[in-house]
């Protein structure tokens, strides 16, 4: 199945890189290409790729702008979106992913990292599991004091579930929470999916929200 994907940024280099690491991928399709958020907005809008790769800024509306505008209009729910970001623009993770975003990368990861972020985007999961993730979901919750605001819900889960939401909080993948816990692949994917569930969350990336929120990233 080809899936189809945006760009935004507003640099045209930036782009180019991007619609050639697409373009030589045979399962990936190039729909469009944007340089600011209102043009983002407007090609999503007509185009419902199936993924974006979005820098968080761009004159005119920012990717956070843009972000929430994709996520709250229920025409493009489909359009999984992620936010290209640098260490120095640590402090926009967590508002992206409390804004629905699938995920994020750092612009200079791997040329790799790029195309399996398209694809995992696309399968509904959320790029959350690379180290390079890691590195800014630490770096992020170390550099400023923890906010606790517990989920309404999390007195529903068990004992078991609250430790797979603080892994899950951490960045590690099913398989990593598999092999933390001892249990199958599968029983992780279940403990994952019943979390997410109960606490009405709608992907992976909200988990990590949550988690946060809740005081289970240390």
């Amino acid at each position: 199945m080809t899936i189809t994907v945006a760009l935004a940024d507003d640099q045209p280099l930036v782009r180019m890189g991007l619609r050639v690491l697409v373009e030589a991928e045979d399962d990936l399709e190039l729909v469009g290409e944007a340089g600011n958020g209102h043009e983002i907005v407007d090609l999503v809008s007509r185009l419902h790729p199936d993924v974006v790769l979005m820098d968080v800024r761009m004159p005119l509306s920012d990717g956070l702008q843009a972000l929430s505008k994709i996520k709250n209009d229920p025409r493009l729910g489909e359009t999984k979106v992620v936010m290209l970001t640098t260490f120095e623009l640590d402090e926009y993770v967590f508002e992206a992913l409390s804004s629905g975003a699938s995920g994020f990368l750092i612009k200079d990861s791997d040329p790799a990292d790029f195309v399996r972020a398209i694809r995992v985007a696309a399968s509904g999961e959320s790029l959350l599991s690379p180290s390079v993730t890691r590195r800014v979901i630490s770096s992020f919750t170390g550099s400023r004091p923890a906010t606790h605001r517990p989920h309404p819900l999390l007195g529903e889960l068990t004992d078991r579930e609250r430790e797979v939401l603080g892994l899950v909080g951490e960045g590690l993948s099913n398989d990593e929470i598999a092999e933390r816990l001892v249990v199958s692949p599968a029983t992780a994917r279940t403990h994952v999916s019943r979390t997410m569930i109960k606490l009405q969350a709608r992907d992976r990336a909200q988990l990590v929200v949550i988690a946060y929120q809740a005081g289970l990233v240390s």
